[in-house]
């Protein structure tokens, strides 16, 4: 008697947690981050002394040009303008500005980041993921073309004994046979 009791307490109690709504909650399965607009005091708002614009002053630098800094700051840390566009030289270039650009070293090449993006998406072809590789079970072709190792190597022997540039004359490659349509299943 005291067995079935208890199994139809220990039947009953969850039953009973589910009624409450939110049963999630109950058994602990959810988090409750703290709230960041209740965590941080606000401060009170307060009405300045003066409506008026302040009078500009001869010779002090202008609130709304960032200074030279800010300017350095913004060149080395994010780009405003495209890798193309060269930045437009400047007649007030002071000393410590002239050393830290030539410090830096040559301007980047205007492709730069055309290579960045092709070497990323290489990067991402190689890291496809398992259900990738579950639903397209064949493995892609490796991008590019696969040069033929003995005629190159003859081509270059035969263009070093010409005395010709080794980038003259047509690249042997290596052409890849059509598979048939069950050739990759058996």
């Amino acid at each position: 008697m005291n067995g079935r009791v208890l199994t139809a307490l220990a039947l009953a109690a969850p039953l009973l947690a589910a009624c409450g709504g939110d049963a999630a909650r109950t058994f602990g399965f959810t988090r409750d981050p703290p709230d960041e607009f209740q965590v941080q005091t606000r401060a009170p708002l307060s009405v300045p002394p003066e409506f008026s614009l302040r009078p500009p002053r001869p010779g002090a630098p202008r609130p709304q040009e960032p200074s030279a800094r800010e300017q350095a700051q913004g060149i080395l840390v994010a780009r405003t303008v495209t890798p193309t566009q060269p930045l437009p030289p400047r007649a007030e270039t002071s000393p410590g500005e002239a050393a830290l650009l030539a410090a830096a070293g040559p301007p980047p090449p205007p492709d730069l980041r055309d290579r960045i993006e092709a070497d990323n998406a290489l990067i991402a072809e190689r890291n496809r993921s398992f259900v990738d590789a579950l639903m397209f079970w064949r493995s892609p072709r490796d991008p590019g073309v696969a040069v033929d190792p003995t005629r190159e190597a003859q081509r270059l022997r035969e263009a070093a004994a010409l005395g010709r540039a080794p980038t003259e004359g047509e690249t042997p490659i290596i052409q890849r046979r059509r598979t048939g349509l069950l050739e990759g299943l058996f």
